[in-house]
């Protein structure tokens, strides 16, 4: 891929879009910052848009849209039945994709949702390079448990290879042999693995765990919600592949798995999402569905707008200029924090840069969820919202006892084509200055805790008065600037 050309100085992006419209920001003084996450409970999914000053929680339905794809929502077909704008939405996924039948959803939680009912019985184990929050918690919700089979390397903050992302081929036929191929109810391989640093998987990987599935006769079930990224990342590190247009490293991809499901929140850059397959048993067995929990087949509970500007996301998404954006801004914000010593996910993933709190407040006991104050601690320092992606986003086992995260990160998420890069020097700014007084951070702990899904609306406390401190440290070192 030959983006260096997207770069000036030393290894700085340059942003290949013009803003044309703009949105306000407020940036509250320390003191309300403090007083808006005490209200939210300490949870930055509580906390109020209007309070926020860059709003790095997610990458979900917060992309920015071209300029294309506003000018194709004026064109929706809003029929109830057999819209037009469904139809073009098809066509496009079997142009790009190369499968023939596409089942529309709302979002991909509600694909999640359907595959688990479809597929996962009491017992049942699926096996995945990783897990992600909402994904897990429909299969166990249906009785099923979920494998994680990463390579060794997947944990391993600092690193150098370049797809730790990777499911482990060993220990997946070493699980297959533990519940016998009639207990496995698919395997799930997830592009950009969201929850160890939006790492992804190499090609070859899932041509490795397509030839495992075939070997048994297991259903390859492929989350795309982070196609976007992985597609970067595969043509950028992984050598057989350089010379591949994106097109056909996409098509390769989506023929490899039985079922490839997506969240257009994250991929098309705008809502919805949708179920794709060339097996006509597949489709049939899953069909019922959809007007049980989404809507009409040619719908899903999508607008038909947001279908419109699916498909030209779809096809923007082909495109290197865009697809790189996300993940060289990312890798911007990562080397610059390293270079400050702040301890960060490496190599840079997609979706966002990581912060690796374990290291960063390694005071903080787990069981005081240092991801979730560190995220309390970045807003009060600056106005940014991110999200904890650690022990608070597990659930307790059935017997109430803490599962502690095999990593702590707070996740910064980085919008496509949403901040410029001053604002990204923003956040790193605040950050240096955080791990500088680190020690003033102490811990939280619950108040109000929900049983599953905990850290969407959960409520927490600070174990100490740190809060106070850290505000009047602020004040000492920033003055009456905000």
């Amino acid at each position: 891929m030959a983006d260096v050309k997207f770069f000036y100085g030393d290894d700085v992006p340059l942003e290949m879009h013009k803003v044309r419209i703009v949105q306000k920001l407020n940036l509250l003084p320390v003191e309300q910052r403090w007083e808006a996450v005490t209200a939210a409970g300490n949870n930055t999914f509580l906390l109020q848009n209007r309070d926020v000053f860059m709003d790095m929680l997610t990458d979900s339905g917060v992309n920015a849209m071209s300029d294309r794809q506003l000018a194709a929502m004026m064109e929706a077909d809003d029929s109830y039945a057999g819209s037009e704008t469904f139809t073009k939405l098809e066509r496009k996924i079997r142009e790009i994709f190369g499968t023939e039948f596409f089942l529309p959803a709302h979002q991909g939680r509600a694909c999640e949702n359907i595959l688990s009912q479809v597929y996962v019985q009491p017992g049942f184990a699926v096996p995945m390079n990783y897990h992600f929050t909402t994904t897990k918690a429909h299969i166990v919700l249906n009785g099923g448990i979920v494998e994680e089979i990463f390579i060794d390397e997947g944990l391993k903050v600092k690193s150098n290879h370049p797809f730790k992302g990777n499911m482990d081929i060993d220990k997946l036929l070493a699980l297959i042999e533990k519940y016998g191929v009639d207990r496995i109810a698919f395997v799930r391989l997830e592009a950009g693995a969201n929850l160890i640093g939006g790492q992804p998987f190499s090609l070859e990987n899932m041509r490795a765990v397509r030839r495992v599935c075939d070997r048994f006769g297991l259903p390859l079930v492929f989350d795309a919600s982070l196609l976007a990224d992985n597609l970067y990342f595969i043509k950028k590190r992984e050598e057989s592949c350089k010379q591949m247009s994106i097109r056909e490293i996409t098509r390769e991809l989506a023929d490899l798995a039985d079922i490839m499901y997506f969240s257009a929140r994250k991929l098309g850059c705008a809502r919805g999402g949708g179920i794709c397959t060339n097996s006509k048993e597949i489709f049939q067995k899953i069909r019922e569905y959809i007007p049980l929990y989404e809507g009409f087949l040619t719908y899903g509970g999508m607008s038909v707008r947001e279908m419109e500007a699916i498909a030209v996301g779809l096809e923007e998404t082909m495109d290197e200029d865009m697809i790189c954006q996300g993940p060289q801004f990312i890798a911007f914000m990562t080397n610059e924090l390293e270079k400050a010593g702040v301890p960060v996910v490496t190599p840079p993933g997609g979706l966002g840069c990581h912060l690796d709190a374990m290291a960063f407040l390694e005071h903080v006991p787990q069981v005081q969820y240092p991801a979730g104050a560190l995220a309390a601690a970045l807003y009060i320092a600056s106005g940014v919202r991110g999200m904890e992606r650690g022990t608070l986003s597990e659930q307790r086992d059935e017997e109430g006892r803490e599962i502690l995260s095999n990593m702590e990160l707070l996740r910064l998420a980085m919008p496509r084509r949403v901040f410029t890069l001053s604002q990204v020097k923003y956040a790193v700014d605040r950050i240096i200055w955080l791990y500088e007084n680190r020690r003033l951070v102490g811990g939280l702990k619950f108040m109000e805790e929900p049983r599953v899904l905990r850290f969407f609306f959960g409520k927490l406390n600070p174990v100490s008065d740190w809060q106070a401190q850290l505000v009047a440290k602020f004040r000492e070192d920033f003055g009456a600037s905000l």
